[in-house]
């Protein structure tokens, strides 16, 4: 297991204050390769941690895989000298294609690009195995508001270093926390989570919410609808791109999830609305005005 946090010694600078030197924690950051049969699929900056599971979930969100028996085996390796750790090689089972050449990245995805080095734009959007738009939950928007704070109280890396995003998979009917993961990457994150739950037979996750840290970007509401999930909830905004995938998808996309207060982007039909609500539609109004 490579490290997950490391130390340094900083200088903290206080305007019209004291100055001080002391010890500080960053966020390990450290390139996996990831390979499959041997020949290189990815190299991406990933925290080090559970890469068995970020590997499997990178296989399902590129559609490479969509169940977790479809991995044989994941073992690191590396040439003599290298920090074996940091590559890792994937046997997928018998009967299952290796990637085509539209999957293989042709540079490093940084911790903060998950769909960089796609050799085409087609490529970039992928098909899921799992149809969201049928899944038949319905939010209580109560519980979905207590999410947030449920997943910053389960970050204890980021206690310790400020640095990291994280992911929960919470069951939208229950509200039980699955999973948590934390990655210096918000993709590796979710990549962790969807890799998690396919290694233990769960996909696809119908009836659960993906909560993010950050905000929705394309890349992670097509994350959410590759491993089934309907609901992606995040505490800032989404992108344009994520927006229209979802409507496409029927994905369930709520921004801003903050306090109280949400803003939901597409699927509205699975938020309950709160009884004796009423729906004002400002947009109307301005326009009678």
């Amino acid at each position: 297991m490579g490290r997950i946090t490391a130390r340094t010694r900083v200088t903290r600078v206080t305007v019209g204050g004291a100055t001080s030197r002391r010890e500080d924690h960053l966020a390990v950051e450290e390139p996996l390769e990831m390979r499959v049969g041997g020949r290189r699929l990815a190299v991406t900056m990933r925290t080090p941690g559970h890469d068995v599971d970020l590997a499997t979930g990178f296989l399902v969100s590129e559609g490479v895989v969509s169940r977790g028996d479809q991995v044989a085996a994941a073992i690191h390796c590396g040439a003599p000298g290298e920090n074996t750790y940091n590559v890792l090689d994937i046997g997928l089972a018998a009967g299952v294609p290796a990637p085509d050449a539209s999957t293989e990245r042709n540079f490093t995805v940084t911790s903060s690009c998950g769909v960089c080095g796609k050799a085409s734009i087609d490529a970039v959007r992928t098909r899921s195995a799992y149809d969201v738009a049928g899944d038949a939950l319905r939010l209580d928007p109560a519980r979905l508001a207590g999410f947030p704070d449920r997943m910053r109280a389960g970050q204890a890396v980021f206690e310790r270093t400020g640095g990291l995003h994280a992911a929960a998979l919470f069951d939208g009917r229950t509200g039980e926390l699955l999973v948590l993961r934390e990655d210096v990457g918000r993709h590796n994150a979710v990549d962790k989570v969807v890799g998690w739950a396919a290694r233990e037979g769960l996909l696809p996750l119908r009836g659960t919410v993906l909560q993010v840290s950050g905000r929705a970007s394309f890349e992670l509401a097509q994350k959410a609808t590759m491993a089934g999930i309907p609901v992606l909830a995040a505490v800032s905004a989404p992108s344009s791109l994520a927006v229209e995938h979802a409507a496409a998808s029927g994905l369930t996309l709520v921004g801003f999830l903050r306090g109280a207060s949400m803003v939901v982007y597409a699927g509205a039909a699975r938020i309950e609305e709160p009884i004796g609500a009423a729906v004002r539609d400002t947009a109307t109004e301005a326009v009678a005005g």
